[in-house]
Parts: C-alpha cells; sequence; structure tokens
C-alpha cells in the first residue's frame, strides 16, 4: 500500500481601512488601493452590489461613485449597480445569490475583477458567498457601512447565507482584498442599529479584554448619546480585537472552538424564534445576557460581575429578555444548542466567563441552569418596566 502526501499554507493579507465619505473625490484612499493592485497594464472590472437601505439614505451614492472611478483607468465600472434587501432578507432569499452570479457572467467579471459590498453585515455575507463561489473566488472588497459590520462580520473572513432554516448553513471562509470603513455611512443609522453593533464589542471585550470593558463601562452613555468618536473607538478597537483573533489561532474555525461566538449559540435562535423581527446584535445582547447570567449561576464569575455587565448592556438601550426564550419551557431555545454542535462540528463547544475579560470553552450546558437564567432575565425585565 502506498500514499501520497501533500501539505501547504496560502498566506493572506488585507488591510481594514478608517476613513469619512470615502468616494469623496478629495479622499485618495480607494484610488490608492487600486493603484496598488493594477499590474501589467490591464484593465479590470468592478461590479457594485449596494443595500437598498444604504442606498434610500444615501441617494447620491451612485452618481459620487461613478465619478469617483471615472478619474480611474485601471478600473472599469460595469453599467449596473445592483441593488439588494438590507438586513437579514438579504441572506433568506436564494434568488440573491443567482442576481449576483448572473451579473458575474453578464458582465465577464473575472477572477482578478472586483466585487463590492456597500451595506450592513448581512448583505456583506451574501456579497461575499456569491464572490467566493463565481469562478472559485472573485476578489472581494466590503465597505461596511453599519456599526456591526464594521467592528466585527465585516473585518472577518467568513461568508454565507442561511438555508433549510438555519443561519449560515451555506457560506465560505474566503478573505476580502480589503476592507473600508468609512464613519460618514454611521451618521444616518437608526438608533437600533446604532445600538446593535455595540453588543459585538461588549462580547469580545468580555472574553478578550478587561481595559476595554471598562472603557465601555465609562462610556456608556456617550455611547447611547451617539457621541461620534466614542464609537469610532469602539469600532477601532473591537475590529482590532476581532483581527487579531483571526490571526492568532483558527481563522478558518477547523475546530470547535468559537470564542468569537461567545453570546451566540442562543442568539441564531432566538432569531429564527422571533422570524427576524430583531437585529442580531440585539440577539446577541440577550444571548450575552442569558449566558452572563449562566456563568453567574454555575459559579464561575460573581453576582457583582454579571450585574456590571448586564448594567453596561441595558445603559445603551438594549432589552435583555424575549417571550421566545421562555416558550415551551425553553424548550425551542434548548434545541438551539444541538442546531449550534451541528454547526460548529465535533463536541459542543460554548464560551462563558471565568472572570470579566476571561472567557472559557465547556463542552456541556446544564439545562436546568438555562431555564433558571431565562427566569432571572424575564423577572429583571418586569422590575425594570
Amino acid at each position: 500500500m502506498t500514499s501520497l502526501q501533500q501539505s501547504f499554507n496560502v498566506p493572506f493579507t488585507y488591510n481594514v481601512s478608517f476613513t469619512t465619505k470615502l468616494f469623496s473625490v478629495d479622499n485618495p484612499l480607494f484610488r490608492q488601493f487600486l493603484a496598488q493592485q493594477t499590474s501589467g497594464g490591464t484593465v479590470k472590472k468592478m461590479l457594485v452590489v449596494v443595500d437598498e437601505g444604504v442606498l434610500s439614505a444615501h441617494p447620491t451614492l451612485p452618481a459620487a461613485i461613478r465619478t469617483y472611478l471615472a478619474q480611474n483607468t485601471a478600473v472599469q465600472l460595469v453599467a449596473d449597480l445592483l441593488v439588494v434587501p438590507g438586513g437579514e432578507a438579504a441572506k433568506n432569499d436564494p434568488s440573491l445569490v443567482d442576481l449576483i452570479v448572473d451579473a458575474v457572467n453578464e458582465f465577464g467579471i473575472d477572477r482578478h475583477s472586483y466585487i463590492v459590498g456597500i451595506g450592513g453585515g448581512a448583505v456583506l455575507d451574501l456579497v461575499g458567498y456569491a464572490a467566493a463561489i463565481s469562478h472559485r473566488g472573485v476578489r472581494h472588497i466590503r465597505i461596511p457601512t453599519t456599526v456591526l459590520s464594521q467592528n466585527d462580520s465585516g473585518v472577518g473572513v467568513k461568508n454565507g447565507v442561511n438555508y433549510r432554516g438555519k443561519k449560515n448553513f451555506i457560506g465560505t471562509f474566503a478573505p476580502p482584498v480589503a476592507v473600508f470603513n468609512d464613519a460618514h455611512f454611521l451618521t444616518t443609522l437608526d438608533d437600533r442599529d446604532w445600538r446593535s453593533g455595540i453588543a459585538e464589542a461588549v462580547k469580545v471585550a468580555l472574553i478578550k479584554d478587561l481595559p476595554f470593558f471598562e472603557w465601555l463601562e465609562t462610556h456608556t452613555d456617550a455611547l447611547a448619546q451617539r457621541d461620534s468618536e466614542a464609537m469610532s473607538y469602539l469600532i477601532y478597537r473591537c475590529a482590532d480585537l476581532h483581527m487579531q483573533h483571526i490571526s492568532g489561532g483558527d481563522p478558518f474555525e477547523m475546530g470547535s472552538a468559537r470564542p468569537l461566538d461567545f453570546g451566540h449559540w442562543a442568539a441564531h435562535k432566538l432569531e429564527y424564534l422571533t422570524d427576524f423581527s430583531i437585529r442580531h446584535g440585539e440577539a446577541v445582547a440577550i444571548g450575552i445576557a442569558l449566558d452572563v447570567v449562566y456563568s453567574q449561576l454555575a459559579g464561575r464569575i460573581q453576582e457583582i460581575e454579571a450585574d456590571r455587565i448586564l448594567h453596561v448592556l441595558q445603559g445603551v438601550g438594549f432589552d435583555l429578555f424575549h417571550p421566545a426564550l421562555a416558550e415551551n419551557n425553553s424548550e425551542h431555545l434548548v434545541r438551539g444548542l444541538a442546531e449550534f454542535q451541528e454547526h460548529l462540528g465535533g463536541e459542543l463547544t460554548i464560551t462563558l466567563l471565568d472572570a470579566l475579560g476571561k472567557g472559557v470553552e465547556v463542552h456541556e450546558m446544564d439545562v436546568t441552569l438555562i431555564r433558571r437564567a431565562v427566569s432571572k432575565l424575564e423577572v429583571d425585565s418586569l422590575s425594570n418596566v
């Protein structure tokens, strides 16, 4: 018996840039990026896919993009900008994947051309997935437009859409060639979308960086009042921690450990139980609260520590309970554990807290404690009415 074995490493490099009004003719950042990518004098095509919510808030964006790119002879913007629904609707409609793949075919977008996604995290997930499966990978540029996508999902390496009633059931690990965080897009967010991304900052601070959590405590009121300077720091710090995690361990999640999914097992299930009536970040805030209270009930953290976390989440405006958590004695929620394990592959791995700023992996959850945690959140929510 004989065998052959192959082993190789593929380096990935991409920058996350922070700017304001990316497509202003006075802003050289995007132009400089394209110039650095130019090789051999060939003209590369560019397909732009825009979140319809972004377009509604920024109706002059298509004209600004066309004007900006007209000055760049190395890139040819295709005739049509694609507009897709924002929010989870972008990931729930398989025809939208076909729409983008059909455009790749129609406009002759090759592997060295670009597909640019402009929108919230769900739209970026959709566009990244379509780019990754077209020609086995078209260069993908992300321009996140929400707090949640600028500080978390948009700076990572994952893409995907929902399928067969399961969150991110089909998808890819495909790093973008670049990410551009434009703070101007945040100025038109409604309060729910402004707040939603803060949940991911609380998450990463709790599992990785106590000083960052303490900063969040100090700046809770400023964030709730939409202080742009505080939000800019939050996004930068959160994105930095997220990228450090990707570079330092298991970027394509070959194992079962996913500490950046702290609070997410319940959040993913809750989104489905509410038919996506709550934002992802709102579900994550509730999921964090649930796992924080569970960690306290399990004796891992003290009540005073749990209260500090819940105070920050409530202080920026999150509700920490939804009736769907308790439906059917929380049986629907508990089912989410098995679905989360299936999504991970291998054994169940859930991140809890051993201290503020210190996550710990566990491989089983006590259903009785889950129900007690749900009950506590429900009682607390009633007392805050």
